[in-house]
């Protein structure tokens, strides 16, 4: 039981346990957006190639992705409040040791593999349980809210970040990151119950003569992602949303989250600067986001997408061959931004058409693993390449290339299948 929540209003529990969740998952999507601001800073006091820092940067997103269905798990068989407070002790830890790093494989290991597995662990899965947990009425709000929170607030962090390293130090930042994940354990073992029963409330919303929800058993868990996974993985629908996803995050976190800031240094922007742009794409996503999801419930979700992934890799084509100035990247962040995670509410609506509402939020949890798969080859690839040709500009093109044909792949007619079996 959470020590202070006991003497909070069932309102203010609700509150709190909502404010603690958004800040974890603040924390953990600014922790994976970290490498973007550490690239140069690192680059330049140790003299390791981009494609090594561009690796583990890769791997840590990876991870974030993969860590997120057995998280899942975890919150059944531990708890959330314990998966909680031990993936952001995670993050603090290995943030912290990192602070003697020298070997490229010391960053790997403390940044890619330990990093990786404590912010996958309070990501979007953390957002869903804690909504169905503590809420019986306006669950799409909250979970709105909280989805926001691991998007725009990442965006929004990095300015702070590149500030703490503008004069090439990287310690300042890593100090930054591990503190903030530090502080937020306590406020989780005070502020966040297990449960609403623990502390004599029931879920916001619900009415007194409800029957209290049982909670899963971890073993019907784990065996109904892994049996939902394998008929999902029979559809065309599923593989289309898998890949169309990996796109989305090749062409976002992956490749504009990660190396925007490190191709605007080579054009001759400061590092703030560029995250400053990056953050205008944080505040302009709150809007794309909330416009998407109302348009999704008025049109056809597969013609939204393929606008979305056509613009999206139209406008990433054009970037490198523009003016790089003020005027014209701010344009690109305020188009891009709007577009940034526009395409999370169409394909969770597919996802509901296809799979049933008893599958649909399991294999959307599948197919956010080919988002984190995609993020994470163009981590990688983008580092690869600008190291090889000594330029950005093949890795932005190929990207925009990849939205063409995804935008393209929702244009194709496909034959109609039988919906899964929700039963």
């Amino acid at each position: 039981m959470a020590p202070l929540a006991r003497f909070l209003p069932p309102p203010g529990i609700a509150i709190a346990v909502v404010a603690v969740t958004f800040l974890s998952l603040l924390i953990s999507a600014g922790l994976r957006a970290t490498p973007g601001v550490l690239m140069v800073p690192l680059e330049l006091n140790f003299g390791w190639s981009r494609a090594s820092i561009s690796f583990a940067a890769a791997l840590g997103i990876l991870l974030y992705g993969l860590v997120g269905p057995f998280a899942a798990a975890f919150m059944q068989i531990f708890g959330i409040r314990r998966t909680m407070m031990g993936g952001l002790a995670l993050m603090s830890a290995s943030t912290f040791a990192s602070l003697w790093m020298s070997q490229p494989w010391h960053y790997v290991l403390t940044w890619g593999v330990l990093a990786g597995l404590g912010s996958g662990s309070v990501a979007m899965v953390l957002g869903a349980a804690i909504v169905n947990r503590w809420f019986a009425a306006r669950q799409g709000l909250m979970m709105g809210l909280l989805s926001a929170s691991t998007a725009t607030g990442a965006l929004i962090f990095l300015p702070v970040l590149a500030w703490l390293s503008r004069y090439g130090a990287w310690k300042p930042t890593v100090i930054a990151v591990c503190i903030a994940s530090a502080l937020l354990v306590p406020l989780v073992a005070l502020l966040v119950p297990e449960r609403p029963q623990d502390v004599g409330t029931r879920r916001y919303g619900e009415h007194d003569d409800a029957p209290a929800a049982p909670l899963p058993q971890s073993k019907a868990t784990m065996s109904l992602a892994f049996t939902a996974l394998g008929r999902g993985a029979r559809t065309p629908i599923f593989w289309l949303l898998f890949g169309t996803f990996f796109v989305c995050g090749l062409t976002t976190n992956g490749l504009v989250g990660t190396h925007l800031i490190a191709y605007c240094g080579d054009m001759g922007i400061a590092p703030v600067a560029a995250a400053g742009l990056l953050s205008l794409m944080g505040f302009f996503d709150l809007f794309g986001t909330t416009a998407s999801g109302w348009l999704t419930d008025r049109y056809d979700p597969k013609k939204l997408l393929a606008i979305y992934y056509g613009l999206r890799g139209l406008s990433l084509i054009a970037l490198p061959f523009q003016e790089w100035n003020a005027t014209s990247l701010a344009i690109f962040s305020v188009f891009y931004g709007l577009d940034w995670i526009a395409t999370v509410p169409p394909t969770m609506n597919l996802a509901n058409r296809h799979f049933g509402e008893r599958e649909a939020p399991i294999l959307f949890g599948w197919i956010l693993v080919g988002h984190q798969i995609g993020a994470a080859v163009a981590a990688f690839g983008a580092g690869f390449i600008r190291q090889e040709y000594g330029s950005y500009l093949p890795a932005f093109v190929l990207a925009g290339c990849f939205g063409v044909l995804a935008s393209a792949a929702f244009l194709i007619p496909a034959r109609r299948r039988p919906r899964l079996a929700t039963a």
